[in-house]
């Protein structure tokens, strides 16, 4: 049975759209995306390594696929030394949309969407200045707009007050093109302490078509976030879709600045891996709480994807993404009698898997800085990172107790 088709915020009326997993850690991972800076260069010089993640996720079962443009703003590009500004905004993004356009339209059989993203940038650390902001974003604009895509997404933004301005030169400059907003915040508050339902009215008000909740903290976290914003939004009498693209890993001792303060950020994460059968259950929890537009962020490979698309078949005309293992039944033809016996959803879905790890930590200690936009270690600049700021950094660890 096929398929919801039409445009996005149609969808969104009749049910779940699937958007991709998350593009930078996966990339890192294979060698084409530097850790620290994490920006997108790699759709340049390497396109079809980030076009082979594209179709994986398209494979999976995504109806929204991004175009690999996070941190791609040009302040981002040229910050602390990163040489990825030699190839510019302009040209990272003309080739991001052009890779994912190019796999949607040979591999989705005519049910993909294309959205452009953009996320925070470090001129809101350094200046708090809302038209410096608002320049850098449409410098990136200009090509989602040659490009006409479906939808925008703006996300990652840990300060409710700079998603607002982001959604604001959107809809100044793409007028007519449905908004996406979500936050990477927990379900307490931003980092500058706004109330995480207080967040949700205020997307909403700026102008966003959807809203909710990406990265920072795992599925489970963000479904409760998502909730908040949900319940005030509601509240306050307005309208609105919501979404979540948590990460790929559990985070129940993340603070307010989420993964970012674990000690295993960003080369020890693995252990904190959610299962496929966790993806599962967080697509069936987002669900039943209203959440319509569901990905994943950093961690979620196209296998979590998959198993998302599998729970919520029933609620996408039946639709299976290709090699579905429904439900675990595909172990039913192996040759160990023994794994035989797992061939079943229930089976997999109360496992309590083990980490392999003798006497390993559950749970780590969050290092909890608490610097934010206005001080003076997040003030961001083009030159590489002095060592007296990372002398000043290895200090105020020092006096944190870490």
């Amino acid at each position: 049975m096929p398929r919801v088709k039409g445009n996005f915020l149609e969808r969104l009326d009749q049910g779940p759209v699937i958007c991709d997993g998350g593009f930078v850690f996966a990339l890192e991972k294979r060698g084409y995306v530097t850790a620290g800076p994490w920006t997108p260069e790699a759709v340049v010089e390497h396109p079809e390594a980030v076009k082979q993640i594209h179709r994986e996720f398209v494979r999976a079962g995504s109806d929204v696929n991004q175009a690999f443009t996070f941190y791609a703003s040009e302040d981002k590009l040229n910050n602390r030394g990163n040489k990825a500004g030699q190839h510019g905004v302009y040209k990272i993004n003309k080739a991001a949309c052009e890779v994912v356009r190019e796999v949607v339209d040979q591999d989705s059989e005519g049910y993909g969407l294309v959205a452009g993203g953009i996320s925070q940038t470090p001129c809101y650390l350094t200046y708090l200045d809302k038209e410096k902001v608002k320049e850098e974003v449409k410098k990136q604009l200009v090509v989602f707009k040659e490009q006409k895509v479906d939808l925008m997404i703006c996300e990652y933004y840990e300060h409710v007050e700079e998603c607002e301005w982001h959604i604001e030169a959107v809809k100044e400059f793409m007028p007519g093109v449905p908004v996406c907003a979500s936050m990477a915040i927990n379900e307490f508050s931003d980092v500058h302490g706004v109330e995480t339902g207080e967040c949700g009215v205020r997307l909403v008000k700026a102008g966003a078509d959807v809203v909710g909740i990406n990265c920072h903290f795992g599925p489970f976290r963000c479904i409760e976030a998502v909730k908040k914003m949900k319940a005030a939004v509601e509240a306050a009498g307005l309208k609105a879709h919501y979404m979540i693209q948590p990460l790929g890993y559990h985070t129940p001792d993340a603070g307010v600045q989420g993964f970012i303060d674990l000690p295993e950020f960003p080369f020890g994460l693995e252990p904190r891996l959610i299962t496929r059968w966790d993806a599962a259950r967080y697509a069936r929890e987002s669900y039943d709480a209203g959440i319509r537009f569901i990905g994943g962020c950093c961690g979620f490979e196209p296998y979590h994807i998959r198993a998302v698309s599998e729970e919520l078949s029933a609620e996408r005309s039946g639709f299976f993404p290709a090699n579905s293992i429904h439900g675990a039944k595909c172990l039913e033809i192996h040759t160990k009698p023994w794994v035989r016996a797992r061939a079943s959803k229930n089976y997999w879905s109360s496992l309590n898997p083990s980490t392999g790890r003798p006497y390993s930590a559950a749970l780590s200690r969050p290092d909890q800085w608490g610097v934010t936009a206005g001080d003076s270690l997040v003030k961001q600049h083009e030159e590489a990172t002095s060592a007296a700021e990372l002398e000043a950094g290895r200090l105020h660890k020092e006096s944190l107790g870490n």
